[in-house]
């Protein structure tokens, strides 16, 4: 449901490279949430940590329903909290997608989605009805009530009431929550175009790193209240410092652009600045964007560039760090063609590689995941 629903809205537009301040105390009862973020106010920024974590909190104090004594939050030149002010939610120009979609049950999908838009003055509308209906595809679903509809497309009209109201920046709190896996399947492509294609910040709460892979541009990382990191979403997954990289799931992102088809044994190839990955056919136009995910144990590491491998993506790489995990394990950052990469691979192969940072190696990817 689009905070838009209950009121009228004082909007004003926020410029292209507008950053997003936000600094938060709040106590509810034993926990704390305590955040001094700089966010960038373009794409995708996920918020991520596990229950309890206060990502949701922190949801709720940027839209204004949890009222923080001591905050400051700007979007670009404009503020919306400090000392002197609080700017209530019906006037802060935010959409907003809880975890139910709390649709009208009386009325049909189009009524539902075009609830508040006529309170938006026509000269500040960023989205016509039509483009809210087009970006979540629910076109065909304007004449039905929300009774009808499964789980995910009873959310993907409350994304489109969210949009229709001309937000300059969409909340979103785990938006796939309560769906089922069919669901999940059934919104997340929409909501991977709606990354492509809006041109308002998102924030994006989510506890799977799945969701997160997918969708983010930047990453938020929340433990206890507090802030444990932020930054891109592909250095992040990366660092050493932080969890992400020592999980079982340790991965790392790459985005890559669509070089050439294969027609002969129906590859695709995807470049990116450390060289060429080759995948199974994918239905893409050359020139197209996309995003890799490779899982660290699905790397390999060598010393000599192998001819006699079944292995067609490999890559000249320099060790970055290294890490140990447990007893037997290693796990080793790479940088190819300045892009991170991880590796896990056991302390005895580190060991008779004589491996150490700075040295010169070959990355073998075993098993590459196209996201997008």
């Amino acid at each position: 449901m689009g905070l838009t629903a209950d009121s009228g809205w004082c909007r004003r537009e926020f410029s292209s490279d507008m950053t997003i301040e936000a600094r938060f105390q709040l106590q509810k009862g034993t926990f704390t949430l305590d955040v001094d973020l700089r966010l960038p106010a373009e794409g995708v920024t996920s918020l991520l940590g596990p229950s309890g974590c206060g990502k949701t909190t922190l949801l709720r104090v940027i839209a204004g329903l949890e009222k923080c004594r001591n905050g400051f939050l700007k979007l670009g030149d404009e503020v919306w909290q400090d000392k002197n002010q609080f700017v209530p939610p019906h006037q802060r120009s935010l959409g907003y997608v809880f975890q139910e979609p709390s649709l009208f049950e009386h009325l049909n999908v189009r009524d539902n989605v075009a609830y508040g838009v006529k309170r938006v003055p026509e000269k500040e509308r960023r989205f016509s009805l039509d483009k809210a209906i087009e970006l979540t595809g629910i076109g065909h679903l304007l004449a039905r009530k929300p009774a009808t509809l499964s789980g995910g497309e009873r959310q993907r009209v409350a994304i489109a009431r969210a949009l229709a109201v001309s937000p300059g920046i969409l909340l979103m709190d785990e938006p796939l929550a309560a769906l089922d896996p069919a669901g999940r399947q059934e919104i997340l492509p929409t909501l991977e175009s709606l990354h492509d294609e809006l041109d308002i910040p998102v924030i994006y709460v989510s506890h799977s790193p799945d969701e997160v892979a997918r969708l983010a541009d930047h990453l938020v990382l929340l433990e206890a209240g507090r802030v444990k990191g932020t930054g891109a979403i592909a250095e992040m997954l990366t660092r050493f410092d932080l969890p992400l990289a020592h999980s079982d799931d340790a991965e790392a992102l790459i985005e890559a652009v669509v070089a050439a088809h294969d027609d002969e044994y129906e590859l695709t190839y995807l470049d990116f600045s450390g060289g060429r990955f080759t995948v199974a056919r994918k239905t893409l136009a050359v020139g197209d964007s996309v995003r890799l995910r490779v899982v660290a144990r699905d790397v390999s590491l060598t010393l000599q560039h192998q001819s006699d491998t079944s292995i067609l993506n490999i890559f000249p790489a320099v060790i970055d760090d290294i890490t140990p995990l447990g007893k037997t394990q290693l796990t080793v950052r790479l940088l190819v063609g300045g892009v991170p990469l991880l590796s896990r691979i056991t302390r005895k192969s580190a060991a008779l590689l004589d491996l150490k940072p700075g040295k010169s190696i070959y990355a073998q990817a075993k098993s590459v995941a196209l996201l997008s």
